[in-house]
């Protein structure tokens, strides 16, 4: 198409949306141009400024749209009026030509130029060739419908597929565009991306926090729900972090800058989930191979369908050519190109809203197939924070154990004697001094306390000071899903102390619900086997592995691939990144704030909630079942119509009107409701 036919083109489709612009203001008294955008003014180099940019190109774009429809829409009613009405044919005509222009001529610039330079048969080629062949058969009025109804189809899906992913993009909108700054004596309102690291932002009571950082000074709750979808404010003191978008609810905070606005953790978020819509499942990937060869072959039975009833049989030709058009319009694969990517979306960004990022249209798709789900103990199933359930002692009082155990523990940095520090300050036990402090690694430690040498840790240390009372009382705590650590000197064990990992709330429930959905379940712990299998009983998972390192879980990963065909990991997403990274679908749990595991995760729950796991199991079970009825519902439609079309049953107008944008809103509305769908309350 040359230049100069373009801007030919332009200037009437120019002069067409004028001319609906004043009758509009003429006919309902608009003070103002009704389709007037104005783009806000923006500061270069803030990645929350380009976002804001990009959102107005896109509603600008959205009113173009509709300028044209509305502009279109109103030139083939004239044109309608003027044929069937007025009797003026000729001027029918024009208009015809005139809404084939404004509201095909994107779709001929498209087609032709994938024809030309592409050598591909695209869409866009076989409505431009229906539209064209319509105008040469006397059909003006329905190769202007063609082009003005196909166009509304196209901007249907645009908008749907825009809307999906703009529901992310607010989420930058959330984060406030300027921050309040201490500098020196006084507080600067400055742009959030001049705000540097190290400096301090104040946050009064009901403001949004512009930027992450830390808490150095005040209390508050902070609504985190834009990043982490929990519906509960979480309270916040010094030393704790606070995310960019979030809300300070009640409290007045300072808060110390820990990285810059275009790396906060809802930025990451946003780039992430737009990354995961560009990577495309395998079901895409398949419909998108399907498109390239079906439309090619479209084309080929439409040219026959055109030439042999006339050349062969005789037939008339008028009406043979009408059939073929309305074949190449009825069987434009729109609706089933749609299908999945508009249903992927959809999937990725109702999870981002509750807290879980999808990697990828990909990781949607694997989850409803995983048969089998294996979780790590410590920090997944279990809190990761060991508690003192029992203390007994074997010479002296149990409050005369907790103070050795706890002089000698708080020089350690494990979480077992943390845990034991933590149970004797509660109940108010003072510590005496330790000297010539000793630890044995994988057994336990050793120091000096007044004066005499004690130990304190596994069995391991008391080789041969165990008597049968003893072993029998370590069993009992053991098989309750308790740790035992022993405490004694030089010639005898004095007492023991059990500890027990909390199980987190709804961990039960959230196995009941997966053996529901028809997947089993395994633990995977480097605990002892009694240990494990307590905590796996206690749960009602179906498997336990226990006293593993991280290359047996890989292992053992590797044969549950094999054995049920799909496996998911659940972890924390550090310690479990070599099995992660080996099941179907790595799941990381709690990872906000985690940059490694935000990253590496297939899947990313942003907080320890438990029950995002089943949620992800009926998103993809549905998200599947979905794409399916899409799937079925455009080749039923598509084919249905294309019998009718052959047989001369059905128009143009029908062809577009429901065969193409008709079957494209109903696939369209139908995988939106995906984002409906929200985890439940455990």
């Amino acid at each position: 198409m040359s230049l100069t036919l373009i801007n030919i083109i332009k200037s009437i489709e120019l002069i067409s949306i004028n001319l609906i612009s004043l009758t509009a203001h003429l006919t309902f008294g608009m003070t103002e141009n009704p389709f007037k955008v104005e783009l806000e003014e923006h500061d270069e180099g803030c990645d929350v400024c380009e976002v804001s940019i990009g959102e107005g190109e896109h509603e600008l774009e959205i009113k173009e749209g509709i300028k044209v429809i509305a502009a279109s829409g109103v030139l083939l009613f004239l044109g309608l009026i003027a044929e069937f009405f007025l009797g003026l044919p000729m001027l029918a005509y024009v208009l015809f030509i005139l809404t084939a222009v404004v509201s095909g001529h994107e779709i001929f610039r498209k087609g032709f130029s994938s024809l030309l330079f592409r050598r591909r048969l695209t869409i866009d080629v076989l409505i431009s060739i229906a539209a064209i062949g319509s105008f040469f058969i006397g059909h003006g009025e329905e190769g202007a419908a063609v082009l003005f109804l196909f166009y509304i189809a196209e901007f249907l899906e645009e908008y749907a597929v825009e809307r999906a992913r703009r529901s992310i993009r607010m989420l930058m909108e959330l984060t406030p565009k300027t921050a309040l700054v201490r500098r020196g004596n006084r507080e600067v309102e400055v742009p959030v991306h001049e705000v540097g690291v190290g400096e301090i932002v104040i946050v009064r009571p009901g403001e949004k926090i512009p930027i992450d950082g830390l808490v150095v000074k005040g209390m508050a709750s902070v609504d985190q729900a834009p990043v982490t979808g929990e519906s509960i404010p979480v309270p916040k003191e010094v030393g704790d972090e606070v995310y960019a978008g979030t809300i300070n609810v009640d409290g007045f905070l300072e808060v110390k800058v820990i990285r810059p606005a275009s790396e906060s953790m809802i930025s990451k978020i946003a780039r992430l989930v737009e990354e995961a819509q560009r990577r495309k499942s395998r079901v895409e990937r398949f419909v998108d191979r399907f498109s390239r060869y079906y439309t090619p072959l479209v084309v080929f039975l439409a040219l026959n369908v055109a030439i042999i009833p006339p050349f062969i049989f005789g037939l008339p030709m008028n009406e043979w050519v009408y059939r073929a058009l309305v074949l190449l319009v009825v069987s434009c694969p729109c609706a089933l190109a749609i299908s999945t990517p508009v249903a992927m979306v959809s999937a990725i960004t109702g999870a981002a809203r509750n807290g879980v990022l999808i990697k990828g249209g990909t990781y949607v798709e694997e989850v409803g197939k995983v048969r089998i789900f294996a979780f790590d103990k410590t920090g997944t199933l279990t809190e990761g924070n060991p508690e003192v359930t029992d203390v007994m002692a074997f010479d002296g009082g149990e409050a005369e154990v907790l103070r050795i155990a706890a002089s000698i523990e708080a020089r350690s940095e494990h979480p077992i004697a943390k845990a034991i520090v933590r149970y004797a300050e509660s109940r108010g036990v003072e510590r005496a001094e330790v000297t010539d402090f000793k630890s044995i690694p994988g057994r336990g430690v050793i120091g000096v306390l007044d004066g005499r040498e004690y130990r304190i840790g596994s069995k391991k240390l008391f080789d041969g000071k165990l008597n049968a009372q003893l072993e029998r009382s370590i069993r009992e705590f053991e098989s309750q899903g308790k740790t035992v650590v022993l405490l004694g000197n030089s010639e005898k064990v004095i007492g023991l102390i059990a500890l027990r990992d909390r199980v987190r709330d709804g961990a039960q429930t959230v196995i009941n619900k997966l053996k529901k959905l028809g997947i089993s379940t395994v633990m995977l712990t480097g605990d002892n086997e009694k240990t494990g299998r307590a905590i796996a009983d206690l749960l009602g998972i179906d498997i336990c592995w226990a006293g593993l390192l991280p290359e047996d879980k890989v292992r053992i990963i590797e044969e549950l691939s094999k054995r049920y065909g799909g496996v998911a990991m659940v972890g924390d997403g550090i310690n479990d990144a070599p099995a992660l990274a080996r099941a179907d679908v790595g799941i990381a749990m709690g990872v906000i704030g985690s940059d490694i595991a935000l990253e590496t995760a297939d899947i990313a729950l942003m907080r320890d909630d438990l029950s995002r796991v089943p949620y992800l199991v009926e998103l993809s079970k549905t998200a599947l079942r979905v794409v399916r009825e899409n799937i079925a519902a455009s080749i039923i439609v598509k084919g249905a119509f294309a019998v009718l079309a052959l047989v001369g049953m059905i128009t143009l107008w029908l062809a577009v009107g429901i065969g193409d944008m008709g079957l494209s809103l109903a696939v369209i509305l139908n995988a939106m409701r995906l984002s409906l769908i929200k985890p439940s309350r455990i």
